[in-house]
């Protein structure tokens, strides 16, 4: 992603990021509090709510979950932290993983980077306080649990504890050999974050949380992680409830099956040997990190884009099976008996996903100029099954429901594919998990919502990726009203975006608490899980005005449908 600003813009906003990086820590009081963890003990400070009236919380951040990835350990599974003698100091967040900054285009992080976050509002209760997990998103090659993005003081408002952290992105947590002498199958990112989750169900009862009453929440590749958490046996009992924000398991970009991956990741760094894979996890295993990280566009050609190429690392099904395997099967068989259709579900996506993509689109005006059949926007997994006369039907189904059946060019039709964009890459794929809870988790409920709360001033991604002047409810926006991070601004309580603040905080903490989403900050409305009542699911329109209606652009979403049970 580019951010689509001037210079003058830039700097402003670099300013900002610098600002909020400093107020966060004086928000940190002189008052420390140690907490004894099965490994050691832990120092954490005491913060002042940015909003003063929600009073104080309890910060610990940087807490080990795992040894250091290093050496022998780069690319594999995680194994558990060494104990420590003494108190560890847990006062401030350590190093993100080793990634390309979208924002100051430097590769940045360490790749000693597991470490947990713990914020709680209360570390003494009558009760134990309920537990929220976040997994961040960023199509696992950027991303950070840090207060630059993920400042808690929004959650802190309530009685609960909440829990960010670091899992390793790009080569170093996707990268998949087939060879098992290597023991490299995949999926170390997602190990990570089983880590994580046993560490909690072991660990936080010190901090005042309930080992019981845990839930898992992401945003776009973190919320695809989730879902893919709910579909392994190694999670089971980890975890209770989950949200998924603009994302599952079914979106294009949560998955791959392409095995050259390193291949051409070393061969852009000088390798001339063949696909032998110990010869490349022997020219690879001891390089600088920053060499190992290659964005996409410095490699990709023009004729990659137009097939959608992409040189992401992400989860894979592994090659065989270990004892800490992830997926040893497709995920669409994983859901048939997953243990996750027991637990309950929130789902939903933003008003319009495609925003995201507009920065890529203005840059590379030929991905519209240059359509001719449509075949290569259709699902990589329906172009693998279908007759090549099928699919120029499909194709001619997209031109007809996105462009009048007219072929369409940049200047006309940019809106058109960023839409056709939204229902490819998020929305068909919430739908279908939707239909997966319908068929397959009869006895949990499963809430749908859709964020179209457009703010001017206070949707910073849809600002990051289009400019000022753009409206629209972009990918991501939402989380400008669960985290107080980005590019924050210090809202007036009586203004109608921190009324939508208290909106989303009371749902998801009430969710959390209890499994049921209404709460006072929404009696206007009652939300109702979906139910195979009516044909069309409904859901939560989350607006300056909050109504249930049946699930947006219904109508489009339905052709795709199509494409996965034509013959």
């Amino acid at each position: 992603m580019e951010l689509n600003l001037g210079i003058i813009e830039k700097l402003k906003f670099l300013g900002k990021f610098v600002k909020h990086h400093l107020e966060q820590y004086q928000l940190a009081t002189k008052e420390f509090e140690t907490v004894q963890t099965s490994y050691g003990q832990v120092k954490g400070c005491k913060f002042n709510n940015v909003y003063r009236e929600h009073g104080q919380y309890y910060s610990f951040e940087g807490i080990p979950f795992a040894k250091p990835p290093l050496g022998e350990l780069r690319f594999r599974a995680p194994q558990p932290p060494e104990p420590w003698q003494g108190i560890l100091d847990c006062t401030k967040c350590r190093s993100k993983p080793v990634q390309h900054d979208y924002v100051t285009k430097r590769i940045e992080g360490s790749e000693d980077c597991l470490y947990l976050n713990v914020y709680t509002k209360k570390l003494k209760s009558e009760q134990p306080l309920p537990v929220m997990v976040w997994i961040y998103g960023g199509g696992f090659h950027v991303g950070e649990a840090t207060r630059i993005y993920y400042s808690p003081d929004y959650f802190m408002q309530k009685d609960v504890i909440l829990v960010t952290f670091n899992y390793r992105l790009g080569i170093f947590g996707f990268l998949s050999f087939d060879d098992p002498d290597l023991q490299i199958p995949g999926n170390a990112g997602i190990k990570d974050q089983v880590m994580v989750l046993k560490w909690i169900k072991e660990n936080i009862h010190h901090f005042n949380g309930d080992p019981n009453n845990i839930t898992l929440f992401g945003q776009s590749a973190g919320a695809s992680c989730v879902h893919l958490l709910t579909l392994t046996e190694q999670t089971k009992g980890l975890f209770h409830k989950v949200i998924l924000h603009s994302g599952s398991v079914y979106c294009p970009w949560a998955y791959t099956d392409n095995r050259d991956l390193a291949y051409k990741n070393a061969i852009h760094l000088g390798y001339t040997g063949d696909k032998n894979e110990k010869k490349i996890y022997e020219f690879i295993k001891d390089k600088y990190a920053k060499d190992l990280v290659v964005p996409d566009l410095q490699v990709l050609t023009k004729d990659d884009l137009l097939n959608g190429e992409t040189l992401n690392y992400m989860p894979v099904v592994e090659p065989y099976v270990t004892a800490d395997c992830i997926a040893s099967k497709p995920h669409e068989e994983l859901i048939k008996n997953s243990w996750g259709n027991e637990i309950p579900f929130i789902l939903g996506s933003t008003q319009f996903e495609g925003l995201l993509y507009t920065s890529l689109v203005k840059k590379y005006p030929y991905l519209i100029d240059e359509l001719t059949n449509f075949v290569n926007l259709l699902p990589k997994s329906v172009t693998r099954s279908q007759s090549r006369e099928k699919l120029k039907e499909m194709g001619l189904k997209l031109k007809q429901i996105y462009f009048d059946g007219h072929k369409p060019n940049a200047k006309d039709n940019f809106y058109q594919f960023l839409e056709l964009l939204s229902h490819k890459m998020f929305l068909h794929d919430a739908l279908r998990t939707i239909r997966d809870r319908m068929k397959y988790a009869k006895n949990a409920p499963t809430y749908c919502y859709s964020f179209n709360f457009d703010s001017e001033f206070f949707n910073h991604f849809r600002i990051i990726c289009c400019g000022a002047s753009e409206r629209g409810v972009c990918h991501a926006d939402e989380l400008s009203y669960f985290f107080y991070g980005l590019v924050p601004e210090k809202l007036n309580t009586n203004c109608k975006e921190y009324r939508c603040i208290e909106q989303m905080i009371g749902m998801w903490y009430s969710f959390a608490l209890n499994s049921d989403p209404n709460c006072k900050e929404i009696n206007s409305v009652k939300w109702q899980p979906v139910d195979e009542s009516n044909g069309v699911p409904k859901c939560l329109i989350v607006d300056e005005q909050l109504e249930c209606k049946e699930l947006p652009a219904y109508d489009k979403l339905k052709v795709w449908d199509e494409f996965y049970v034509t013959k």
